[in-house]
């Protein structure tokens, strides 16, 4: 019988203005993350750069590259080497005018397993990612690798049960939510704490719902008036935290994913199984009248 254990590891980041620079930091992450038995190791979003999206300015654009790229060649090379799938996010120029923000998940050989563009994008005080980035068009699929099936989506996404909900039913046993989220200057003293716990309890009601493993690397450090908030964590199909990274320091974060779990704990809270999904038809609706 296949070992049913899979180690996850998720690499919490600060960045540079030099993307050779991230990049290098990243495979030293990776390397590490893979040298203690990471299997599956899952950057932050957009983790080659800065956050770009704080302004609406035309030079960000920079930033993008194509995929397949200098990033993901980089990448796909360190994986068939060390032998892991490794989780890149990346801002991706489709074509002329066309943005995405994107993961690419590269499999332990060095292929590209899968590719999921970020299909909510937000419009917030400096997260201004309309400016930049197309809704994604690939839909909510799972990924399958030498080690599980995943279901990767981007920061946004996390906010979104939908999502998760349909990942789970297309039958993924883990959920990967790359993100780049912090605190706006003024706002950290007064609701600082209320939005990361929002944050937080939000993923961990996926892996409750739909009895998953669920991972979410977020970047740390000060970019401009935002303060990445770290916090990155591994939650069980219980909705657990097992492992939870610091809000200033990058570290790397790792928990070993039983995802034989994943049918124990579905068995004794089968919230699948008493679906109605003769029921459902208003979900397709922006609203009931």
């Amino acid at each position: 019988m296949a070992n049913s254990v899979v180690k996850l590891s998720l690499v919490q980041m600060s960045c540079t203005d030099s993307k050779a620079e991230n990049v290098e930091r990243a495979v030293s992450q990776i390397r590490q993350a893979a040298a203690d038995g990471g299997q599956v190791i899952c950057l932050q979003e957009l983790f080659n750069g800065p956050y770009p999206c704080q302004t609406e300015d035309h030079c960000q654009f920079d930033w993008a590259e194509t995929i397949p790229g200098p990033t993901t060649e980089r990448m796909s090379e360190l994986a068939a080497e060390l032998g892991v799938v490794i989780v890149v996010s990346l801002f991706e120029k489709r074509t002329a005018g066309v943005y995405h923000n994107t993961a690419v998940v590269l499999d332990a050989d060095g292929s590209t397993a899968g590719v999921y563009r970020k299909m909510h994008i937000p419009d917030d005080p400096l997260y201004y990612e309309k400016f930049y980035f197309t809704p994604g068009d690939l839909g909510f699929k799972v990924i399958e690798t030498r080690f599980a099936k995943l279901g990767v989506a981007v920061c946004w996404d996390q906010w979104f049960p939908e999502a998760a909900r349909l990942m789970a039913l297309a039958g993924a046993e883990i959920l990967l939510y790359p993100t780049a989220i912090g605190w706006i200057d003024e706002e950290k003293e007064e609701y600082g704490t209320t939005q990361y716990e929002s944050w937080q309890t939000m993923m961990r009601s996926h892996a409750i719902a739909n009895g998953l493993w669920l991972g979410a690397p977020n970047r740390v450090g000060v970019e401009g008036r935002l303060q990445f908030w770290g916090g990155s964590f591994i939650a069980n199909p219980n909705g657990k935290v097992i492992t939870q990274g610091s809000h200033e320091e990058p570290e790397i974060i790792t928990a070993d994913c039983d995802l034989n779990m994943i049918d124990v704990v579905r068995t004794h809270w089968p919230f699948l199984r008493d679906r109605r999904i003769d029921a459902y038809q208003g979900l397709m609706r922006r609203v009931i009248d």
